[in-house]
């Protein structure tokens, strides 16, 4: 993961991550990603977390994410089963990691 901002904002932190597999590696990240999803939406902190591949194409992966607080995203980021997640990503995905952006509401509804 990457890209994390050094102050993140007040209220509740949004986002998305994507990454894309390897050749023959789509359904091991996805198998890998139902895993993960099912821990994050545990965690206390967290609002949203879906996870989609693109229709269009099926290698990459797109998970949109809400957490309460910059505190709940610090949990989530430094949870054990996150760093075996994405120790278990790095090798079946193309690049360093995830590629994530930071989104703001429109309408300052945070």
């Amino acid at each position: 993961m990457s890209g994390v901002p050094a102050a993140l904002p007040a209220g509740p932190v949004a986002l998305y991550a994507e990454f894309t597999a390897r050749p023959g590696r789509e359904q091991e990240v996805a198998d890998l990603l139902l895993g993960l999803t099912r821990d994050v939406r545990n965690e206390p902190g967290n609002l949203v977390f879906d996870p989609h591949r693109l229709t269009e194409s099926p290698a990459e992966f797109f998970v949109y994410e809400v957490y309460r607080d910059a505190a709940a995203f610090e949990a989530h980021i430094t949870a054990e089963y996150g760093a075996v997640f994405n120790a278990a990503l790095g090798e079946l995905i193309v690049g360093d990691g995830s590629r994530l952006t930071w989104l703001t509401p429109l309408d300052g509804s945070r």
